[in-house]
């Protein structure tokens, strides 16, 4: 009767460190956003989170919310140094979160760069041309 529990409890274990593994080292996506960095926070009563906002639209309609790992200081840093700027956030998304690791599945890894409009306006004809379309918006009212 020991040995089944044993194999049963052994089995439960190796599961869950199965799954846990699964969710930390293997990320659904990886990829870049851009845009206003409007907020980064410390949130939790328990389990302190860092998590943050990126406004990637001219109205803040479009926000992309993250989660930075505590392990990850220096991002951390960079972050509050250029909360209100432009930045290129490389992140990856994971197939899920727990509630010690953060609110979301999006996590900020490597890669932060600031940007000003001036660059951002010469490397995209989709954002000028965005900018202008509200400039003429407002203009004709």
């Amino acid at each position: 009767m020991r040995s089944i529990i044993f194999k049963i409890s052994l089995i439960v274990f190796i599961v869950i460190v199965a799954y846990f593994s699964f969710i930390y080292f293997v990320p659904y996506s990886k990829g870049y956003r851009a845009g206003e960095l409007i907020k980064i926070s410390k949130r939790g009563v328990v389990f302190k989170t860092i998590e943050g906002e990126l406004s990637q639209g001219l109205s803040g309609a479009q926000i992309f919310k993250f989660s930075v790992e505590k392990n990850k200081s220096g991002v951390i840093e960079k972050l509050k140094n250029l909360q209100g700027k432009y930045v290129k956030l490389t992140y990856i998304e994971r197939y899920n979160t727990f509630f010690f690791w953060g609110d979301t599945k999006y996590f900020i890894v490597v890669g932060l760069d600031y940007c000003s409009i001036k660059h951002l306006c010469s490397q995209s004809n989709i954002f000028t041309m965005l900018v202008l379309n509200a400039v003429s918006l407002f203009s004709m009212n």
